[in-house]
């Protein structure tokens, strides 16, 4: 109770935002530190495990304000004086405790919030601070991609805002530990919204409360949820919901909050959640909410991979392939990102692209290989191939998607290309055993048998090879680390023709190829990066005629050329 009357008091003394700077994109302006998410760790949260959080935040449409209590219970895993977390300085902190107990002292004036502790602690000892703070926080320039909050009205008036902080981090809604290994065991969320407002958000629905002026709390409680995975929806939101039962013997439930008056569009929407589910349990396995639910929410922005409440903002758009294809990539995520997730930026490409290229694998469960093939083709002129996919270093989420040309578009594009690739490689038994293992840590996962995981590049190439019994960091090191594709040379003398694999630095890249000669198709095993057969003269020659394999195309190169000048106005 001392709480939420807390939060309310903070909340009505909040100055009211003045008309020049409400809702202005990109304000209050944020730090560098705030404006990065996955940066270096102060040596302070090196000596910190984040095991729990309670996360009180009232929420005000009309001031454009939040105002919030966290509750971080930390465990010090050395001697440590002091407790530091990252928190946007625009929000003014009006108290910190530790234990019920004063701080020594805190200061944040970058953004990276440190917190004196009135006595050293030892290593194993449990803290629990709790922080008070509220403001305007951070409005998104164009959310998703560049984020913050997105305050928004609805067709007749109502308020309806949204927050997707995927690139900028956790702290720009409550203060945290940036970093993608700093996921809390548990979460309990309380978030207060005025009268007629709802306010879905991940987890499991604890209960709503209704207080007596009107407002509600909705209480929710997530367990292991990724830090950028906590959002704040909020509008007068209308609910469809049902229950799926699972090939593995478990109901999920699912929910779907949209806005009112798209009731025909929403249900048709709903109707895929089942098929899509489906797909995933039977080609990956089990959802690894299902204790939890399938949620979706209708935001004012285009979506998010939130955990177990995905962002949606698609407008209902269709797609010849059958399917809405942003709800399906979002919800690819509980997989990958949300399940397995990165151990730091570096790796985004096994989100990314992992999640892509289960759009034309669906697409073929749906219609088969011609719709596969198609979707894969389709796909191949956005991999622009300037940067290689993984760094080798740790990275910010900015440094992936802005600092490295072409690498924010190809984690997706080239990184659903490298696995098409090695699926035709490696066979689709291996492959998805593969996948399983990466994803739950085991090949036979059934509810209750898997955890979360913390994967990286690395450790993938490494499953691979515990699958299989080879090694496979040829092919890794070819297609992540190398920015250009790999080059196959063709030369013809008279009956014979020669194929070479060029690569960055002549790299060993001994992956077979498949050559049609008339009507007869012939494998090379390109042992030392080169093959050689006999051609009949005259005969016609395809090389990769199923395109089952990504490699640097003259036919992509010119297209790409040709639209880059289109682009150009030349």
């Amino acid at each position: 109770m001392f709480r939420l009357s807390l939060v309310t008091a903070l909340l009505a003394a909040a100055a009211p935002p003045s008309p020049a700077t409400a809702s202005e994109p990109g304000k209050p302006a944020i730090t560098p530190q705030t404006a990065q998410s996955g940066g270096a760790l102060d040596p302070a949260q090196k000596r910190l495990r984040l095991d729990t959080v309670d996360l009180a935040i009232e929420v005000d449409p009309e001031r454009e304000v939040i105002n919030g209590v966290a509750t971080l219970t930390l465990t010090a895993l050395a001697r440590t004086d002091r407790v530091v977390v990252d928190l946007d300085k625009n929000y003014t902190v009006t108290s910190v405790t530790i234990d019920g107990v004063d701080a020594a002292s805190f200061a944040n004036p970058e953004g990276r919030m440190t917190i004196k502790l009135v006595k050293r602690v030892a290593a194993q000892t449990k803290l629990a601070v709790r922080i008070v703070y509220g403001g305007r926080p951070h409005v998104a320039v164009r959310a998703p991609w560049d984020g913050g909050f997105v305050w928004s009205k609805t067709r007749d008036g109502r308020p309806w805002m949204g927050s997707a902080v995927q690139m900028e981090g956790c702290d720009l809604v409550w203060p945290c530990i940036d970093f993608p290994t700093y996921e809390p065991d548990k979460i309990d969320l309380h978030i207060t919204v005025p009268k007629g407002l709802k306010a879905p958000a991940a987890g499991k629905l604890v209960g709503v409360e209704m207080l007596p002026d009107g407002r509600s709390i909705w209480n929710w409680e997530a367990r292991n949820p990724t830090l950028y995975g906590i959002a704040l929806s909020v509008g007068p939101y209308e609910e469809l919901t049902g229950t799926y039962k699972s090939r593995f013997g478990n109901e999920i439930p699912l929910h779907y909050w949209y806005l009112p008056g798209e009731k025909d569009k929403a249900e048709k929407l709903f109707a895929e959640f089942a098929p899509t589910l489906d797909f995933f349990e039977r080609t990956i396995g089990p959802y690894p909410f299902a204790d939890q639910k399938v949620g979706v929410v209708e935001t004012p922005y285009r979506g998010m991979e939130h955990q177990t409440i995905n962002a949606y903002g698609n407008d209902y758009a269709k797609t010849q392939w059958g399917f809405d294809d942003l709800f399906q990539h979002e919800f690819a995520h509980e997989w990958f990102a949300n399940q397995m997730t990165v151990a730091d930026w570096d790796d985004l490409w096994l989100h990314e692209g992992f999640a892509s290229y289960m759009q034309p694998l669906y697409g073929r469960w749906l219609a088969g290989d011609a719709t596969y093939d198609a979707m894969m083709l389709a796909s191949r002129p956005g991999i622009q191939a300037r940067s290689p996919l993984v760094a080798g270093k740790p990275q910010t989420a900015e440094e992936v998607y802005d600092k490295q040309p072409g690498r924010g578009a190809d984690v997706y594009t080239r990184g659903s290309w490298t696995l098409h690739t090695l699926r035709n490689l490696v066979g689709d038994r291996v492959f998805f055993d593969w996948i399983r293992m990466i994803v739950y840590g085991r090949i036979d996962p059934a509810p209750g048998n898997f955890t979360p995981l913390y994967r990286t590049t690395p450790e993938v190439a490494a499953a691979l090879k515990q699958l299989t019994g080879t090694d496979y960091g040829w092919f890794f090191d070819v297609y992540l680390y190398q920015a250009a594709l790999p080059q196959l040379i063709q030369t013809r003398t008279g009956d014979r023709l020669t194929l070479r694999w060029k690569t960055t630095g002549d790299k060993p890249f001994p992956l077979p190829i498949e050559v049609q000669i008339d009507d007869r198709l012939e494998k090379l095993p390109m042992t030392g990066n080169t093959a050689t057969l006999t051609v009949p003269i005259g005969a016609h020659v395809v090389i990769d005629p199923m395109s089952r394999v990504l490699r640097q195309s003259d036919t992509i190169d010119a297209f790409q050329a040709w639209k880059a000048a289109q682009a150009a106005g030349k």
